[in-house]
Parts: structure tokens; sequence; C-alpha cells
């Protein structure tokens, strides 16, 4: 049976310091030492400021790592960010001055080890932290997600994938939604994390993971040892089934979500979490139909002028390089765009975002009308 701990928080340390002391402690970190290595993985995404509720919020990934300094052992807060100078996020989103009392590092991660992971991925490349640390604290933020729905503890560990093997892995899986779901899956499995806390706090509606998003209070700290079970609380909370969501979808099939849960705390649902409308993934049918239905039935991403500044960002992450920087406005073969929405993800001036295009609109309209 995997335990959940549901807590209900506020960014004011006195109150927030004490709660997560106590999942680590439910979790395991009692059996820390003057031997262990202890990688802290939040979600450093880019850079941005607390109230965006983009990131792990400074103050939880304080309280993990006075957490394993008090216990004598080693902690690394590592991540490998989608944009931005690593120093740069650890400035905007207040983490430097968090974290300045404690002795602690802080770095992006540097090198990568050939891991297998299984089929049908087989050798990838994870950080060489997230495989060699004794001890993994994984820190992801709610937030919502334009290919997975959401993004919480599962999806988290996707960042210890390093730089730009990243949006290479989102070429390799194109379209097919499910395929990149089981890759999260598997990353997940691999690297096993001894606890998850999610920071629920500050959570992020609407077309998130990045500045497209909605911040929005929710008020809760979920902590586990099991970053699936964490996922599945969540969708309780959000009043979801769980195979709406790929990444749980994909685990049911694969026979990860048999075991019950427990919950320790109380499970308030929210009725009012804008999510992303979920985007088909085109596996059926012959190439020129899919072709067909991806340029004139999906979401594709699109660039507002008065937003746009033209800095690079976005074609320098698109996996697909379906965008042309060389001309203003932003110019985007749609034919060759895989619907990954990278591009809206990195955006720093939250200037891109998706439309459906007009035969989309059209079926919609009539289907509302019946």
């Amino acid at each position: 049976m995997s335990l959940v701990m549901i807590r209900k928080s506020s960014y004011r340390y006195e109150t927030l310091k004490p709660l997560v002391f106590a999942m680590l402690d439910r979790f395991g970190g009692q059996n820390l030492s003057a031997r262990s290595r202890v990688l802290i993985k939040p979600n450093l995404m880019t850079y941005a400021a607390p109230e965006q509720a983009l990131l792990t919020h400074p103050l939880v990934i304080k309280a993990v790592a006075q957490y394993v300094l008090e216990r004598g052992a080693r902690p690394l807060i590592a991540d490998s960010p989608a944009l931005g100078s690593f120093g740069r996020i650890l400035q905007e989103s207040g983490i430097s001055e968090a974290l300045a009392p404690l002795n602690v590092e802080c770095r992006p991660f540097q090198e990568s080890l050939k891991i297998d992971i299984g089929p049908p991925f087989g050798f990838i490349d994870i950080a060489r932290e997230a495989i060699e640390s004794d001890f993994v604290i994984n820190l992801p933020k709610l937030k919502t997600h334009r290919q997975m729905i959401l993004t919480l503890g599962v999806k988290n560990l996707f960042g210890c994938i390093v730089g730009y093997r990243k949006p290479e892995w989102h070429m390799r899986t194109g379209v097919n939604h499910p395929l990149f779901a089981r890759l999260l899956v598997q990353i997940y499995q691999r690297i096993s994390p001894a606890v998850t806390i999610l920071d629920g706090i500050l959570a992020l509606e609407g077309e998130g993971p990045g500045k497209r998003g909605v911040p929005k209070e929710i008020g809760l700290l979920i902590g586990s040892d099991n970053a699936l079970a964490i996922d599945r609380t969540v969708c309780r909370i959000l009043e979801l089934e769980p195979e709406a969501i790929p990444v749980l979808k994909t685990a049911g099939e694969r026979g990860l979500l048999e075991e019950p849960l427990s919950l320790d705390g109380r499970l308030e649902p929210v009725r009012s979490f804008a999510l992303p409308r979920a985007v088909p993934s085109l596996l059926y049918g012959p190439r020129i139909l899919q072709r067909f239905l991806r340029l004139y039935f999906l979401p594709r991403p699109v660039a507002e002028l008065d937003r746009c500044r033209h800095c690079g960002a976005c074609w320098d992450i698109c996996p697909a390089k379906a965008i042309n920087g060389g001309v203003r406005p932003l110019k985007f073969n749609y034919d060759q765009c895989i619907r990954c929405f990278c591009c809206v993800e990195v955006c720093p001036h939250g200037a891109l975002h998706t439309v459906d295009p007009m035969p989309a609109r059209l079926v919609r309209m009539l289907l509302a009308r019946r």
C-alpha cells in the first residue's frame, strides 16, 4: 500500500519547515548519514519569480536542504533548465537568497551516463548525479502541461535528461504522446526517487507549464515515497480519472497502479482548476491522412506580435526546427511541427500560445450545436 501525506500549508517558513521535515522522516530521511550523497531535484525550468508558480518554491527547497544538512549528509541541488543560465534562475527565483545561510552545492547537471531503461528505448543518457546518488529527493511543482495535461512527480524527473537531449526525445517520440508518456514512466522507474514532495501551495493552471499559465492557490504540500501515488492523489483532488493523464494511463497499462493508496490527511476536491485541452496523438491511418489531420485539426503554436521580442528561445529549443527566426514575424512550418509545444513552454515573454486551425474550430462549433 502506497502512503501519501497531504498537508495544508503556506510559504511561511515556520509552517512549511516542520511539514517538510515530517514527510522526510516518514519516508526514510532518518536513514541518512554523513556518507549519504543526496540529490535534491526541484523544477527549475526557466527563470521566474516565485509568484509566477513555474518553479518549485525556494522555501520548499530550503527546508529540504536544511533537513539533509542537519542529518550530516551531502546535498546537491541540481536540474537541467530548458531556458536561461542556472545562475540567473537561482537569482530571479529567490533560491539564491533562500539558500544563502546554508552550505549547499547548487548547480546544473553536467554529465550523463548511458542507462538501460528497457524497451523500446534501451540505453539513454541520464544525469550521472541522478544515478549515482544514494538518496534522491524529487521536488515537483503542481502545473498543467500542454502535452501531458499535468506535470507532477513522474514528469519532473525528465529534467534529469541533460540539456538539448530533452528536445531530441521530443523529436524521437513526435506526436506519439503515449510513447513519450512511457519514456517518462521508465525514466522514473530507473531513477526511483526515495521521496517525492509536491509543491502544490501555489499551483499553475491553464496553458502551462510556462509563462502562459495562471497561478492558482491550492495550499497543499503532498509527500510520498511513490511519485505515481502522488500523481494519482492529485487526480483525485482535481476530480480527474487517471486515464485522462497520459503518464498514469501508461503506468496503469504496465500494471504500476494496482497498489491501493493510503491517504494521511484530508483530501478536499478542487473543482475549478483549469486544464489545457488534450492534444490527440496521431498514430493511425495512412501517413497522408495523419499529415492532413495534423495540419488542419491539431492545435498549432502562434506568436503574439506585441509580446514577441524575437529573442530566439523558441527556435533554439524547437526539436523539429520548424520555426524560422530569420524573419519578422516568426514563421512556423506547421507541416514540420510535431506539436510538442516546447516553444510555448520556454518563451520567456509568454508570447507564444496555441490556437486551433479553422477546420477544427468549425467542427467543434457544429458538435456544440448538436
